[in-house]
């Protein structure tokens, strides 16, 4: 436990390393009219700072810039006081965006913008969502389409082609059907194939719906196959964040690497609040030269993806901290309607 002073004194070198990315020399903290003491008391706190391992004194200047360490110390302060967190910024995520799929796309762009960081936002699993809608189109006499809209806004279609030409009306009766059956029921929900079709059906209408089925059975996709949306990669690099080149190539890596930014997303799931992990407290190496914030969302009950923010370890964690509980909170409201009864 460092003292009300030492407290002070590394949240002034870690705030103005944000906003400079130079040493902070001692002469500077004591200017701070805040601090009841003067430049040798600060000089020594500096050491004993340096000496937990909170700060750091690079050769060749004489102040100082913190470590992992000392910002988490100042991220767990934040946290746990909720003193010098900004005022979070409404991105306006519920009045612009109806549909899930939207809400996301839209999170991910103003996360990105009001940042200018990394912005990872996962989306729900498909077998989260509901069939809202179903259309059996007679495209040609021997073509039909199905269309299914599910509760997310999500649009999948499948063409199929018969070796005679289909009776129009069993098309139109196809689509009353399938939407008094289906409508409400989760894509992936075991109960979707019993729905699907009635025992007590004539034989051309159980044929006709068995050759529609995999449009639906099909749909769910496999749990890797979790949607993510990124946003701010050119803002990230041309702001000139990372001073070694290498890390630019690891952060261009860690994209391609789809399946591992949805662990690192799964495990924010698991955090009540915000998520945060700075540099090598990251597990996995190529995350090593970077922090994440995330936050969850979804539901009172469940959450079905998080939001994220991934950039340099001298970043504004009390702006980043903020910016994901606010979109967090909004892309919840958004899914209310869709996952309602989920």
């Amino acid at each position: 436990m460092l003292t009300p002073r030492q407290e002070r004194i590394l949240c002034s070198v870690v705030d103005a390393h944000v906003q400079t990315g130079q040493p902070v020399a001692s002469r500077a903290i004591a200017a701070d009219p805040r601090l009841d003491c003067g430049p040798s008391t600060v000089r020594n706190e500096l050491s004993l700072l340096e000496e937990q391992g909170l700060l750091t004194h690079p050769h060749t200047s004489a102040g100082r810039v913190p470590t992992d360490a000392g910002r988490r110390y100042v991220v767990d302060l934040m946290l746990a006081s909720g003193s010098g967190l900004q005022p979070a910024r409404r991105l306006g995520i519920s009045m612009v965006r109806r549909e899930v799929e939207d809400a996301i796309r839209f999170t991910t762009e103003a996360l990105s913008q009001v940042s200018n960081l990394l912005a990872v936002v996962s989306a729900p699993r498909l077998d989260m969502a509901k069939i809202r809608h179903v259309e059996v189109l007679a495209l040609q006499p021997q073509v039909v389409a199905v269309v299914i809209i599910t509760s997310t806004g999500g649009v999948s279609k499948m063409i199929l082609t018969f070796e005679a030409p289909v009776d129009p009306g069993l098309v139109n009766w196809a689509g009353e059907y399938l939407n008094e059956r289906l409508a409400g029921v989760g894509v992936g929900a075991r109960i979707l194939h019993s729905r699907l079709i009635d025992d007590g059906l004539g034989d051309v209408e159980r044929d006709f719906l068995s050759r529609l089925a995999p449009a639906f059975l099909d749909e769910a996709p496999a749990e890797s196959e979790t949607a993510l949306y990124v946003e701010g990669t050119s803002q990230l690099l041309s702001a000139g964040q990372f001073e070694n080149v290498a890390h630019i190539n690891e952060l261009m890596s860690l994209l391609e690497r789809r399946v591992a930014l949805l662990n690192v997303l799964r495990t924010a799931l698991a955090v009540p609040d915000v998520y945060v992990r700075i540099g090598e407290e990251n597990e996995l190496p190529a995350m090593r030269p970077f922090s994440v914030v995330a936050a969850g969302y979804g539901l009172a009950q469940r959450k079905l993806g998080a939001v994220s923010l991934i950039g340099p370890v001298r970043m504004d964690y009390a702006g980043a901290i903020a910016t994901v509980r606010e979109a967090a909170r909004e892309l919840s409201r958004v899914v209310q309607d869709a996952y309602a009864d989920r």
